[in-house]
């Protein structure tokens, strides 16, 4: 198992933060303090971090929000604003460099809302600095998820992997009909995420330009490669370059593949093995997989196909079959008993929440694990960066999960984890 030695690495961020994060871990007063407001840092606010993360924090009377950070000076005076306008003053602390959030002592958590290529690294700097964190997935590698719940582990921090689908309820009495067997004994499943039609909802040029003002491309950029800005290459566009993420498989394909992983009752383990095809954009600087047919085999004899073009997941049993077409679309099953069925107290009854950001503000409280903690959300990205690694190496892979690596398969393995920048090197790598 390739691993990040922490201690260097997080010596090698400290330094580069010029000592701001250097304080021991102290766990959070509010464990001991039920109805304590809890202060809040968003870090990345886009519009998925202000139009969905940071408007649902703006609704808790227990929470506070003290900081917003992005290094889209624009961005970030709107997001102030907001904040600002909700509380009726002017308070709310606007930064450029995520590092000042956590070097601030009256903060208690974060939502990090960035491209994926951050999620792993300020998480971990996050932890060090005491702040319970909520984090949108996925994670960019496979080895960076390990070291992620290693770092959690360590710093006993709570830890939310964003995603909303276990307390949409649709999706929670999807899988909880399925877990109780009343399709029977599970057999597939099937999911459907959208293809590249979605760039097309988010034209950009992809032609080099100078950096706008009041943009910080260079920490932007971050632990991934130098490279010529570009408006298609940041913001929404991040998606569909692989220095940065892993294209709709990731995106969209965390949402289901949690819910399936959830449903079959794998979502601490994962599948052992995939196989399938795709088709990689050649569009500029656009490179990941945007149409793909991908089939994962879990121990348990469960199979798990995931084409793109759509939105849906279906689960078919010995017993009959039950799905969702669309997103949050009406549920739908071969038997109207399946669907009338009432889960007996005495069933499996799966944890979920209002939401995501109830669900954590309620676990920072009380030191609970989240609905979706650190090592479930790191399954779930294993898996459909295994997809994404078959799909490079055009052939099967076959995975260990408890080992968390390729079995004898060198190529493999050595896709599990990529080289970062300095000063965000992810270096020291062990087997």
């Amino acid at each position: 198992m390739n691993r990040l030695h922490r201690r260097k690495f997080l010596k090698n961020t400290t330094s580069a933060a010029v000592g701001i994060i250097s304080a021991p871990y102290i766990l959070s007063s509010c464990s001991n303090a039920p109805s304590k407001q809890i202060t809040l840092g968003m870090i990345g606010v886009g519009n998925h971090g202000v139009s969905w993360n940071m408007k649902a924090f703006l609704e808790f009377e227990d929470v506070r929000i003290l900081a917003v950070c992005d290094v889209d000076s624009k961005r970030k005076d709107e997001a102030k604003k907001i904040v600002d306008e909700k509380y009726q003053n002017q308070d709310c602390a606007a930064y450029n460099d995520f590092r000042e959030v956590l070097a601030r002592n009256d903060i208690d958590a974060v939502m990090i809302s960035t491209p994926d290529h951050w999620h792993v690294p300020i998480s971990i700097l996050a932890a060090q600095a005491g702040k319970d964190v909520i984090c949108e997935k996925p994670s960019l590698t496979i080895s960076e998820g390990r070291v992620l719940c290693d770092v959690m582990k360590k710093h006993n921090t709570i830890y939310q992997t964003s995603i909303e689908d276990r307390a949409v309820p649709v999706y929670h009495r999807m899988a909880e009909l399925v877990r109780n067997g009343y399709i029977g004994d599970l057999q597939k499943i099937i999911i459907r995420v959208p293809d590249d039609d979605v760039i097309k909802l988010h034209p950009a040029s992809t032609e080099t330009q100078p950096v706008p003002p009041g943009f910080d491309y260079d920490m932007w950029l971050g632990p991934a490669p130098v490279a010529p800005y570009a408006p298609g290459r940041c913001h929404f566009n991040f998606r569909w370059i692989s220095d940065y993420s892993g294209g709709m498989l990731t995106d969209w394909g965390a949402h289901y593949v949690d819910t399936a992983q959830w449903a079959n009752g794998t979502d601490h383990s994962g599948p052992v093995s995939v196989e399938g095809k795709g088709e990689f954009l050649s569009r500029g600087i656009y490179n990941t997989a945007n149409i793909f047919d991908l089939m994962y085999h879990y121990a348990n004899g469960v199979s798990m196909q995931v084409v793109s073009g759509g939105t849906s997941i279906g689960f078919q049993g010995t017993e009959g079959w039950i799905q969702c077409l669309g997103w949050r679309g009406e549920l739908e099953a071969s038997k109207k008993s399946i669907l009338n069925a009432e889960i007996k107290s005495s069933e499996i009854h799966l944890y979920t929440a209002k939401s995501e950001h109830r669900n954590f503000i309620d676990c920072v409280k009380s030191r609970k694990e989240t609905y979706v903690p650190v090592e479930v959300g790191h399954r779930t990205a294993t898996a459909l960066h295994m997809g994404n690694i078959a799909m490079q190496l055009n052939r099967k892979v076959y995975w260990d999960p408890e080992k968390e690596a390729f079995i004898d398969d060198d190529e493999a393995n050595a896709l599990r984890f990529r080289e970062s920048r300095d000063p965000w090197k992810f270096d020291d790598l062990v087997v």
